[in-house]
Order: structure tokens, then C-alpha cells, then sequence
């Protein structure tokens, strides 16, 4: 039986450097470029805090770019 399967895995949440989470058994070391999200439980406990903290979908990359393109618009071509 693997993880996904047990009702008694404790998960915890993880984010990485896009600032886009997921869920990870706590028991395991966070795979590469993830970090800890601050929280820890059952699988619908981690969700939910997700569904709360990750309001926005868009990779931080794009988020970024898409304010800068807002704050410093190209110059008009008429």
C-alpha cells in the first residue's frame, strides 16, 4: 500500500521557488527545490490550508514580469 492509499499519512505542505505548492508525506525529505510550507497534517488538513494560502495560480516568474510590463509599458508604435 503507498502513501496516497493510507488514511494515517501525515502530510505537510511544500513550496517552491515559483511560490506553487503541493503536498509531501512528512516523513520524507522535501524533493529538490521545495521547501516547508509551515504546516503539517492529514492530507485534506494540508490541502485546505493551500486552497487558503495559494490564491493566485500564476508562477511567481510571471507575476513579476507581468507587473513590470505594467509598470514600464512599451512605448506605443504610432
Amino acid at each position: 500500500m503507498n502513501d496516497s492509499e493510507r488514511e494515517d499519512t501525515i502530510y505537510k505542505a511544500v513550496v517552491n521557488h515559483e511560490e506553487q505548492y503541493s503536498i509531501w508525506p512528512a516523513d520524507r525529505e522535501n524533493p529538490p527545490g521545495w521547501r516547508d510550507a509551515g504546516t503539517t497534517g492529514t492530507k485534506t488538513e494540508c490541502l485546505e490550508y493551500i486552497k487558503e494560502v495559494w490564491t493566485d495560480m500564476r508562477p511567481l516568474s510571471l507575476r513579476n514580469r507581468m507587473e513590470e510590463m505594467a509598470n514600464n509599458p512599451p512605448p506605443s508604435a504610432n
